[in-house]
């Protein structure tokens, strides 16, 4: 068993802020280091998460435990070079990952497996997806095969809006290489619920119930984002819901990763829908980490020690843990962005409003900020802060989040957030 007392995140986002600030709770933990990091986290190295071979060698040389926040290093392998080289670390392997990377494999993978997901189809070649969305008699979802940041589905209305998304992903290749395969499938209506699991590649262990917002506007208005906000707990989401969840998504999703001989050891994510018409839960999709918002107010209502479990998880003893306790709270994530997100954006501006440090149930997890030359904490990203309150009521946590959010600014207005984060869960306040 590795056991390290000294820890290095790889990432550089508000989940990664997040994993840090409370695997550092840990009594044993004596340093958090993260690779890049951002303004908001201290310790930081300038090792990108793409040099694998530079953080394998300064893992080895200051004998750190790597907790693996971003999905782009999981793709490249980075836990299976830390495997090869005896180096503690946290994430799936490359191929594992695939639940994420690939969601032509994803979805096989669900059908494999009978984990309950919409129908779809796959195409390489425009003319024939855009033929097959003019026959069906439903709406569909256009997804991009690979990797978007979080952008690369698009929900349509009608088959116009289909197409154009058909267009965009196949012919025009917004995204690249990962929008040479697309996946159109039907679209299910109802309410979404993230759930993730720590997985040790043979059990797992169901973290409690968040939902995201993922549109750029309120209402659910405009694209889609990495995540303008999140909160937790969803209240309608039952126990019963839940057992049913762990039994048709997570058992077959865990057993049948490590049937097919890619154990699963990480973070798994299952975004939910649960249709309106029949109370049926679908999986929208798997992510092999943590999801960014969601992270946040899980690791705010976290009452257990997340090191432990992490530990426990990569040395494939997890079943021998207690159920993880959550603090008897609400919590909201409120993202801050820069204007313009998640198209056109400036950055390099003087975040102002941070000076009065908040009360211990406010955190503001960074993302999106450096330092500069004048140790200036600005702007220079897309998602810049996550303003996460714990509050006894849904209502409490919003208005202490959106007290502190109204506070903080930079440039002339060049700050954007959703006023709604919250909204869908004050009719059901447990």
């Amino acid at each position: 068993m590795h056991d390290y007392e000294n820890i290095l995140i790889v990432g550089s986002g508000g989940r990664e802020h997040a994993l840090g600030w409370k695997i550092s709770q840990n009594n044993n933990v004596k340093k958090v280091v993260y690779a890049n990091g951002n303004g908001g986290t201290h310790q930081n190295i300038q090792i990108l998460p793409t040099e694998i071979d530079k953080l394998v060698q300064y893992a080895k040389e200051k004998e750190l435990f790597t907790v693996v926040g971003p999905e782009v290093p999981l793709s490249l392998g980075i836990v299976d070079t830390f495997n090869f080289y005896d180096l503690p670390i946290f994430g799936p392997t490359k191929s594992a990952a695939r639940l994420e990377t690939s969601k032509e494999f994803s979805k096989q993978f669900m059908n494999r497996h009978s984990i309950p997901t919409s129908e779809f189809k796959v195409f390489t070649d425009a003319e024939k997806a855009i033929d097959y969305v003019e026959r069906i008699n439903f709406n569909a979802v256009i997804k991009a095969d690979g990797l978007a940041a979080g952008k690369g589905v698009f929900v349509s209305n009608n088959k116009t809006e289909a197409i154009d998304a058909i267009d965009q992903l196949l012919n025009k290749k917004i995204f690249g290489p990962a929008s040479e395969k697309i996946i159109v499938e039907k679209k299910i209506t109802g309410e979404e619920v993230s759930l993730m699991a720590i997985c040790d590649g043979e059990t797992f262990m169901i973290m409690d119930t968040c939902r995201d917002h993922k549109r750029v506007f309120d209402d659910d208005l405009g694209p889609n984002t990495g995540g303008m906000g999140s909160y937790s707990p969803v209240s309608e989401i039952s126990e019963s819901d839940l057992d049913y969840i762990s039994d048709k998504v997570f058992k077959p999703a865990v057993n049948g990763m490590q049937a097919e001989g890619n154990p699963f050891q990480g973070f798994l994510y299952a975004g939910i829908m649960i249709e309106k018409q029949t109370g049926k839960p679908f999986v929208l999709e798997f992510n092999a980490r943590m999801g960014d918002p969601e992270c946040q107010p899980l690791m705010m209502r976290m009452q257990s020690d997340l090191f432990e479990y992490i530990k426990a998880a990569e040395n494939k003893s997890l079943d021998s843990m207690q159920p993880i306790m959550w603090k008897d709270k609400f919590s909201t994530c409120v993202i801050m962005t820069s204007k313009g997100y998640p198209d056109k954006y400036e950055t390099g501006y003087t975040i102002r409003g941070l000076g009065k440090q908040p009360e211990n149930e406010i955190m503001i997890f960074h993302s999106g900020t450096k330092l500069n030359q004048d140790n200036e904490l600005v702007t220079s990203g897309g998602r810049v802060l996550g303003i996460t309150s714990l509050g006894k009521s849904i209502d409490e946590a919003m208005n202490k989040s959106y007290q502190i959010v109204r506070e903080i600014s930079w440039g002339d207005n060049q700050q954007h957030y959703r006023t709604d984060i919250g909204r869908k869960g004050l009719n059901s306040d447990r």
